[in-house]
């Protein structure tokens, strides 16, 4: 049987062996590389953690939401919110909006509340509860393009979501008048900030056309023109009580006057 060849050179010889050098400078920065991969690891659980939180910004500084994002979410956690803000003003609302039969099944459930909903589009995919809310009258199919199947002030509030981003300036010009038409107390929009993507590609056939998502700066000019002002003590107490609950809108939210 062979044996193995056995270097001559002592390890403490000044020659030394080659690599040995490199090996003592691995294992040297190893024990470095590790902490730093272990400190990234740590920032980037807690970057992540921080912005699902709604972390990294309010109103006016957010992380996206990504494809399909909804500012219908936004609205069932913003009502504890809104109830604050609005008080009486809650127990009478109309929610205008695509998947509106969720926002309208969360207000019911609160104390002293009732609820509406309109759906610009169609409840083709509707579930066993949402159709119960359309039998019960509750929720009916409404193109917003026209005028709503309401009389004046039959709502003390009507909140708008993910529906106005995809009308034109000329439509808009005659729906919100009409979403102010029906209320009493005031109008609450939801809209999305530029950069943030409203409906998936399958979803155009819906929509009929992509989201146009306008600045706050643009919706304010445009608030003006159509004769609508904003409710600013409502937006004051809005802040107010959402710093409370440290709760950050990942959607642009404006108050206005009915």
């Amino acid at each position: 049987m062979s044996r193995r060849a056995v270097p001559s050179r002592r390890l403490n010889d000044d020659a030394g062996i080659p690599m040995a050098s490199s090996m003592q400078q691995k294992s040297k920065t190893s024990p470095l590389v590790s902490v730093g991969l272990v400190v990234l690891g740590v920032l980037l659980i807690v970057g992540y953690s921080y912005s699902r939180s709604g972390g990294f910004g309010g109103n006016k500084e957010i992380s996206h939401l990504g494809e399909g994002a909804s500012c219908t979410l936004e609205v069932q956690q913003a009502i504890p919110i809104l109830q604050k803000v609005y008080g009486d003003s809650m127990r009478r609302v109309l929610h205008v909006g695509p998947a509106t039969c969720s926002v309208v099944t969360k207000l019911l459930k609160e104390e002293d509340t009732e609820a509406w909903g309109a759906e610009p589009y169609d409840l083709e995919d509707a579930d066993s509860s949402c159709k119960g809310l359309v039998r019960k009258g509750l929720v009916r199919v409404a193109d917003i393009k026209f005028p709503l199947p309401y009389q004046p002030k039959s709502f003390s509030l009507v909140i708008v979501s993910d529906a106005l981003d995809y009308l034109s300036p000329k439509y808009l010009n005659k729906t919100l008048p009409d979403l102010a038409r029906v209320s009493r107390d005031g109008l609450v929009v939801f809209t999305g900030y530029p950069g943030q993507q409203r409906a998936k590609l399958s979803d155009l056939a819906k929509f009929g056309r992509p989201a146009k998502l306008r600045s706050a700066s643009w919706w304010i000019r445009f608030f003006f023109q159509t004769g609508l002002e904003e409710n600013e003590t409502a937006t004051k107490k809005f802040e107010q009580a959402a710093s409370k609950r440290s709760y950050r809108p990942s959607c642009q939210i404006f108050h206005l006057s009915s």
